[in-house]
């Protein structure tokens, strides 16, 4: 008995829109990797194993609108404004089997505009939940299936070939679930920065006391602060399900602040209980996690 000859690929020849960004290189690197050929559209520089197009993808030129026409997928790796502009036009030059992608922070727009001016043309919307620095590897991958086809599931399997987690979920889920996990991670760091500016102490002087969860905040301001500035405003001002975390954010500091300067200790020792609860069964496994990051930054 012969074994099965292993299916060819579909999606084979890739253009990645924004691929000099960040997260536009993470795609190109694993693509270029997995023996895809890739071409960038960017102004940025060239990344290396694939074809470098400078052009506007709102205005497609001719050199761009052939390129377009010749690839088995495309991903728009660009901020919000830029994809929005781009899908009609994009989707236009493309061939009709050939995948859309994005890599946008919020889905909810992006989709909309993709079911609109795209109708029936496989297309997928993924966010890599992680600083593209950091890799694929182990780390999750928000994926919202736009219009399902072989070619989508092509892609899925090359985001687990590349050994990351895809975690499907649909386009208000995805934001909602971003609002927490991003957008109210990231205001309450930048929050606890502002904080501490405003209180005037070195932080030479805290480095010297500063016990690990201090230290580990520290950590992820320097990385939030350091990192680029477009990035983090994106996930503030275009998910609209932001305001609210940040809303929620302010309101639970005012809770604390009225509990103690009641001096309503019992109080105080409910709300730790409620948020134990919110753990729940996941509550041991987050105290261990702690515990690791604690003793690697000893």
């Amino acid at each position: 008995m012969s074994s099965a000859t292993p299916a060819q690929p579909l999606l084979t020849t890739w253009v990645v829109v924004g691929g000099a960004g960040a997260v536009g290189g993470l795609f190109v690197e694993s693509l270029v990797a997995a023996g895809r050929s890739v071409s960038v559209v960017d102004t940025g520089p060239a990344r290396p194993g694939a074809r470098h197009l400078s052009g506007d993808i709102t205005d497609i030129g001719p050199e761009l609108a052939a390129e377009l026409a010749a690839a088995d997928a495309v991903v728009l790796a660009v901020p919000e404004p830029v994809a929005l502009a781009a899908v009609k036009g994009v989707a236009a030059a493309m061939r009709p089997e050939a995948l859309l992608v994005d890599t946008l922070s919020v889905k909810q727009p992006v989709v909309e505009a993709v079911r609109a001016q795209a109708p029936g043309r496989e297309a997928l919307a993924l966010n890599p939940m992680f600083a593209p620095a950091l890799g694929f590897e182990g780390r999750p991958v928000a994926a919202v299936v736009v219009q399902d086809g072989p070619r989508v599931r092509e892609a899925l399997a090359l985001v687990t070939q590349w050994q990351g987690k895809v975690v499907e979920v649909d386009e208000r889920d995805h934001d909602r679930l971003a609002a927490a996990t991003q957008a109210l991670t990231h205001a309450a760091v930048l929050s606890f920065g502002l904080a501490l500016a405003e209180l005037d102490v070195p932080i030479a002087e805290l480095r010297a006391v500063a016990p690990p969860p201090h230290d580990t905040l520290l950590a992820l301001l320097a990385r939030i602060a350091g990192g680029t500035p477009e990035v983090y405003w994106d996930v503030q001002s275009a998910n609209p399900q932001a305001p609210a975390a940040r809303r929620e954010l302010a309101s639970a500091v005012r809770r604390i602040a009225d509990l103690v300067e009641a001096g309503d200790e019992a109080g105080f020792e409910q709300l730790l209980g409620r948020l134990t609860g919110l753990l729940g069964p996941e509550l041991d496994h987050y105290r261990a996690s702690c515990a690791q990051i604690f003793a690697a930054r000893s």
